[in-house]
């Protein structure tokens, strides 16, 4: 283990998010259809992402290791977010359209990984990446909440600003400087996203 507490704690929620994205992706695999499909593999991919993202933080291994570690978490957080405006789209305008967005986002995904790989600071252009896609998705079931035409769509939507929440606090902070006990801005982030997980589970769950 590495010996930075504030890394150990990160890693550990790391952990924890990636069971809570493998029971939700599992739980998801009882229902049927696209949009379940959608979701499960949405959730399905974030589990790998914070597993490695265990291992980047929490073990205490070389800096070239800990790079190659990051080129597959981007790659898979990226399909996560693209899928998550799929679903979104799903929603909104039927499984027509979400399934013409569907390989658009994929490719997307992998423009997303190519700039990681060749462009420095790359942090910040996940952020950005990550920013449009939670704004569309919440605007998309923001709109569903005003029409009431969507069951879950108020635990979908109150979802995605407590993950928009913990996202400003991961990009605003700095790493190893404390908010809560060892939790620095990435730990704290991950704790927050817990509660979105579940929100928007509750929300699925009444949409399926």
């Amino acid at each position: 283990m590495i010996e930075s507490r504030f890394e150990r704690v990160t890693a550990f929620t790391d952990l924890v998010i990636g069971i809570l994205a493998a029971y939700i992706a599992s739980h998801l695999g009882n229902s049927v259809g696209y949009k379940a499909s959608i979701w499960q593999w949405a959730f399905g991919l974030l589990a790998p992402a914070s597993v490695l993202g265990m291992i980047a933080h929490g073990l205490n291994i070389s800096e070239s290791a800990r790079e190659s570690i990051w080129k597959p978490v981007n790659l898979l957080l990226g399909l996560t977010l693209g899928l998550f405006a799929v679903g979104a789209t799903y929603d909104m305008w039927g499984e027509e359209i979400a399934r013409k967005l569907l390989p658009y986002m994929i490719v997307l995904s992998f423009v997303f990984l190519g700039v990681t790989l060749f462009i420095p600071g790359t942090f910040l252009t996940f952020v950005a990446y990550e920013a449009l896609a939670m704004l569309f998705a919440l605007g998309v079931y923001g709109v569903l909440l005003f029409r009431g035409t969507l069951p879950g769509a108020n635990w979908m939507a109150l979802g995605i600003i407590v993950t928009i929440c913990a996202s400003v606090i991961q990009a605003t902070g700095k790493p190893g400087k404390s908010i809560i006990w060892y939790f620095d801005n990435n730990g704290t982030f991950h704790l927050i996203q817990m509660a979105g997980l579940w929100l928007l589970i509750i929300g699925l769950k009444q949409s399926l």
